[in-house]
């Protein structure tokens, strides 16, 4: 037994050294494989470090989001480098550099000179190489051109308003009636089939809850690892693409037979749009790029509405303060309108001043798009610090929705903040993004989020199950339960 125990203070402190030894190691394999070649440059390289192999700082950002703090993982950054505002890491593939403070994503956003949009490649294979995240700059300008005034025009508003605000009241009125049901599930469902009627007129219920699942199991896959593994999140987000892709393109051959056959329809809608828009070359879009816009619209216009619907009505009830100005101002609108006048119109919901502070207060407190990725097009200096070219940039949006210094006790949800005309400084709110990619269908999503606060303030009221539930946090903030609660009659 002696003999035994004689080896251990020989052999555990090597064994000790050498599991040190291979960590150091480890971390160093990332410096080497994308700092070595930058030569004298890497010593104006912002703070930071890349992490491990292969997985860089993935781990450490997706441990911070399971749990009830997501912004330990920036906080984390600033704790070790400094609030410098700029930080390298390795995220989703690729060596990047985190900005996180206004001045620096306005310009990362905004500067089209110097920054390109750079998605990861796991996130193209997913949203689509020719939709609006994945062209060049060129050609995301002609495609924001052509769909622009069918998606945020003030007449494609206008015509959208009457179905959307069918559809609020029909569902308000079954959901009071069901007892407990979970609120962001059927949010989800309302903002989808609303999407839907707009692009392509469908409103088969098998065909919309199918495509819904496998709009679930995308977002999941977008801010996960990219591990093409059966069981993994992103092997699950491909496949529900595959069948995304699949089903869209088999609505897109189908119009055209059905155009070819009557071309007299009156009717149209987005799809129609998309196939008859042509610049000023003649030049229309082909199916590969309608299919990725309507994967990527379809997308967009129910997650953030569904999502920011639900986080609104929440923070409504938990302030009556807020939520009785907000009522009286809904009631103000029905009491200016004209008589025989039916339903909202376009210039009602412009008037809803305190419901639009209460919508951008929801948005920057949940903070629905977590980053926007972007690629410096050649060596860029900021904040005194080198990006390097090729190296991907992430504007850390949750960070600079909690700057205290523009947004005092950030964490709060006071909607108030914004009156009397604050506007905060450039780069400070950003839940559309900014610049040249600023988000194409913002106008749509915040007039449907209108529409249904309109009717629920007038008539209704939440009671959540459990206050208490977690909240998780990827691919958007969400209460565990989704939201279990009971809708009722004021």
């Amino acid at each position: 037994m002696a003999e035994t125990t004689s080896w251990i203070p020989v052999w555990f402190p090597l064994m000790v050294l050498g599991c040190f030894s291979l960590k150091w190691l480890a971390k160093k394999v990332n410096v080497w494989l994308y700092e070595s070649s930058l030569g004298e440059n890497k010593h104006y390289l912002p703070p930071g470090d890349l992490g491990w192999p292969f997985i860089g700082n993935m781990p450490s950002f997706l441990r911070a989001f399971k749990t009830s703090d997501p912004d330990s993982f920036a906080r984390t950054l600033v704790q070790r480098y400094g609030p410098k505002g700029v930080y390298k890491t390795h995220m989703f593939g690729n060596p990047s550099i985190i900005v996180t403070t206004p001045d620096t994503c306005r310009r990362v956003l905004t500067d089209d000179d110097a920054f390109r949009p750079g998605w990861p490649t796991s996130t193209m294979e997913l949203i689509g190489r020719k939709s609006f995240i994945g062209i060049p700059y060129e050609e995301h300008k002609r495609l924001r051109r052509l769909t622009a005034a069918p998606v945020n025009g003030h007449e494609a508003l206008s015509l959208y308003i009457p179905y959307i605000e069918e559809n609020v009241i029909t569902a308000l009125d079954k959901w009071s009636k069901m007892g407990e049901f979970e609120f962001l599930t059927h949010l989800r469902k309302l903002t989808f089939r609303i999407i839907m009627y707009i692009f392509i007129s469908t409103e088969s219920e098998n065909v919309m809850d199918a495509l819904e699942r496998e709009y679930t199991a995308l977002n999941y896959g977008v801010r996960a690892m990219a591990v093409n593994i059966p069981g993994f999140a992103y092997h699950r987000a491909l496949k529900a693409r595959k069948k995304l892709v699949a089903a869209f393109q088999s609505i897109v051959t189908e119009r055209r037979n059905q155009r070819k056959q009557n071309s007299s329809s009156n009717k149209k809608d987005m799809l129609d749009n998309l196939i008859d828009v042509e610049d000023e070359n003649g030049k229309t879009l082909d199916d590969e790029e309608i299919v990725d816009v309507l994967l990527m619209y379809l997308n967009a216009g129910h997650e953030s509405s569904g999502h920011t619907i639900m986080w609104a009505t929440i923070f409504l009830q938990e302030h009556p303060e807020f939520l009785q100005r907000a009522k009286a101002e809904q009631e103000m609108i029905l009491e200016n309108r004209p008589k025989g006048q039916k339903g909202l119109t376009l210039k009602e919901t412009r008037q809803m001043e305190f419901l639009s502070q209460v919508v951008d207060e929801t948005l920057r407190v949940i903070t629905f798009s977590l980053t926007a990725f972007r690629e410096a097009k050649t060596d860029v200096e900021m904040n005194g610090y080198l990006i390097p070219k090729g190296w991907k940039v992430l504007t850390w949006f949750r960070d600079v929705h909690m700057d205290p210094e523009v947004f005092p006790d950030p964490r709060k949800f006071d909607p108030s903040r914004w009156d009397k005309g604050f506007i905060p400084k450039a780069g400070a709110f950003l839940p559309f993004g900014a610049g040249s990619h600023l988000c194409p269908g913002n106008d749509l999503a915040k007039l449907e989020i209108s529409i249904f606060l309109h009717h629920f303030l007038l008539k209704y009221r939440v009671k959540r199950s459990n206050t208490e539930c977690p909240v998780m946090y990827l691919p958007h903030t969400r209460p565990t339960d989704n939201c279990l609660a009971r809708i009722s009659y004021q």
